[in-house]
């Protein structure tokens, strides 16, 4: 009978690749102790499931006790229990994440917003793109290491931040300013211009598969009408009675 509530091994998929290689447990009793469904649990005793793990064991990990695995083995039956739950892993509270491939763009982003709306904070800028206040001043002082290659983009376009957070820094830091008037105007001009961008690169990238496609099916129109008169040819070149190639 399955346990209400239990926590999950840290790692299920290898957690149950451990447990089907290293001991007698039922499919089943692996599945419902992993959370897993028992034909995963049988795609990996057959070495047929999609993507191959690395055995974790669970009572190395404290998660699981060998007396624990024994009562497994002994009663098909019996539900394992957890010994010990794994830590939950949370996020502590800090700066923005930003995903490991976009972290090179945030000096351009921090470079862009200093230009284009001086008004927003460093705070709200590092809370925003998810920065340190050094990292801003030395943008702003030009004594960052890297500053000739800093070109300001749009931090929206980076991929930094969505269109509706940088709008309400940018309005919230306008208000603050007493300048919402002459701040307002201009991120409206430029979010236009930026969705006119992006429909004429749509257009443009369409257009260009297109063209790619019609060109494949002109190559492959050509390419059979050429075998169609090299086999029409090699049958003129033949007589039929003889079977000989014709002088």
């Amino acid at each position: 009978m399955a346990i209400k509530d239990q926590p999950k091994p840290l790692m299920p998929h290898a957690t149950a690749t451990w447990l089907v290689d290293n001991t007698g447990l039922s499919f089943e009793q692996i599945a419902e102790f992993c959370g897993l469904h028992i034909l995963e649990v049988q795609a990996m005793a057959d070495d047929l499931a999609g993507s191959k793990y690395t055995g974790r064991d669970p009572v190395h990990s404290g998660e699981l006790t060998q007396g624990e695995i024994e009562l497994g083995q002994a009663d098909p039956s019996y539900s394992l229990k957890m010994h010990k739950a794994p830590v939950e892993v949370t996020r502590t509270k800090g700066p923005r994440y930003t995903p490991v491939s976009k972290r090179q763009d945030k000096p351009d982003g921090i470079a862009w917003i200093l230009r284009s709306h001086p008004e927003v904070s460093d705070a709200q800028i590092s809370k925003l793109i998810g920065t340190t206040r050094n990292t801003i001043g030395a943008i702003r002082e030009r004594s960052h290491w890297n500053i000739q290659n800093i070109q300001p983009k749009d931090p929206v376009t980076l991929g930094l931040c969505s269109q509706r957070e940088l709008d309400a820094v940018v309005a919230k830091a306008a208000k603050r300013a007493g300048v919402t008037e002459d701040v307002e105007a201009p991120v409206k001009g430029e979010r236009n211009d930026r969705e006119k961008l992006i429909e004429e690169l749509r257009a443009e990238r369409d257009a260009t598969h297109k063209a790619a496609a019609e060109a494949a099916q002109e190559a492959e129109a050509e390419a059979w009408l050429a075998a169609r008169r090299a086999a029409e040819a090699a049958e003129e070149k033949i007589d039929p009675e003889s079977g000989f190639i014709k002088d």
